[in-house]
């Protein structure tokens, strides 16, 4: 019995170094696990404080995109409802211009009351300013020598030249289509009279006054007016004389006239204008201003009758223009010095 109890107790003595070795060797390892445990946590540590810093920094983009996110929402909107505004102005555009196209498309084209058609003088050659009206409507043509250029020299020319070269001189020409302009536009209802004059006056096509609305009639000056030669003298008194109480008269002329139809030896202005009465081939600019203010005194229409004057270029008049413009300004009309290219 003594042998197993010696046998206890050494086991118990075995088991006891057993436990006490055990337990150096754990506080060994204990420390060695915290060791690592500490590192592995401060490992961890500095991690979440880099993860954290990152989220912080993904937050912060993650609003800076929401903020541009809206921004560019706001921008879109906008830009949706300018587009819309846009879209509606363009609609609301091309329905004016649809309305406008249609009503074009079915305003009847209005015709002019041309008596007759000249395709020389189209609607397109329409002077700014000049309008034919009147209830007697006198259009005066000037046909002296002078009408057939601009040049002197030309004009020295043709003078001595045969009918057809007198005929077929610019200026000439130029003055035909200006007279088959206004006839062309006569208004409806008028009469009208046209009256030529150099040294005498002439009536072109029938005496009198004329009906706008007979064709035949303006068929009838316009071979006269084809058949008129250009030459003689300007004497303005004469075609005055032949007016019949015109309410609106077209004097179609290049200056101021040469030759009278007064006594002038016994009026006092006309002293030393020799020319007047035969003694002189030429006149001079003063002469010719102080004769064309006696005609106009003279024989021109009385009050209410408009006169408008057609002044074509010539050479060496240069008075001309500022004393029709003041007879045509008087009388309520007007003075017109045309373009080369009219009509």
């Amino acid at each position: 019995m003594s042998c197993g109890l010696g046998a206890i107790i050494l086991v118990f003595m075995l088991v006891k170094y057993n436990v006490d070795t055990t337990k150096i060797g754990d506080d060994a390892t204990r420390k060695a696990q915290a060791k690592s445990l500490k590192t592995e946590l401060s490992a961890l540590r500095s991690e979440e404080s880099k993860l954290r810093s990152m989220v912080s920094s993904l937050e912060q983009r993650n609003k800076n995109a929401s903020s541009a996110i809206e921004t560019t929402s706001s921008n879109l909107a906008q830009i949706q409802k300018n587009l819309t505004s846009s879209g509606l102005k363009i609609k609301l555009q091309q329905q004016k211009l649809s309305e406008l196209q249609n009503k074009i498309r079915n305003t009847a084209q209005q015709k002019t009351s041309d008596v007759i058609k000249d395709t020389n003088v189209g609607e397109e050659n329409y002077l700014i300013g000049l309008k034919v009206e009147g209830r007697r409507i006198a259009v005066l043509l000037d046909s002296s020598s002078s009408m057939t250029d601009e040049v002197l020299i030309d004009i020295i020319r043709r003078k001595n030249a045969s009918d057809k070269t007198k005929q077929s001189g610019p200026k000439w020409l130029r003055t035909k289509r200006i007279i088959r302009w206004l006839l062309a536009r006569l208004p409806e209802g008028s009469k009208f009279d046209v009256i030529s004059y150099s040294d005498k006056a002439k009536t072109l096509g029938e005496k009198g006054w004329k009906s706008s609305k007979d064709p035949k009639l303006i068929d009838a000056v316009r071979r006269d007016l084809d058949s008129l030669v250009p030459e003689g003298p300007t004497n303005l008194q004469v075609g005055l004389k032949a007016l019949s109480r015109p309410t609106h008269v077209y004097l179609i002329t290049d200056g101021l006239p040469t030759a009278g139809d007064s006594n002038y030896r016994s009026l006092n202005p006309f002293a030393s204008c020799n020319s007047l009465w035969g003694k002189s081939n030429t006149i001079s600019g003063e002469c010719r201003l102080k004769l064309f203010q006696h005609s106009v005194r003279s024989s021109a229409p009385g009050s209410g009758v408009r006169i408008n004057v057609i002044l074509l270029p010539i050479e060496g008049d240069p008075a001309a223009s500022i004393a029709y413009w003041s007879w045509t300004s008087a009388s309520g009309g007007m003075l017109i010095t045309p373009a080369e290219s009219w009509p």
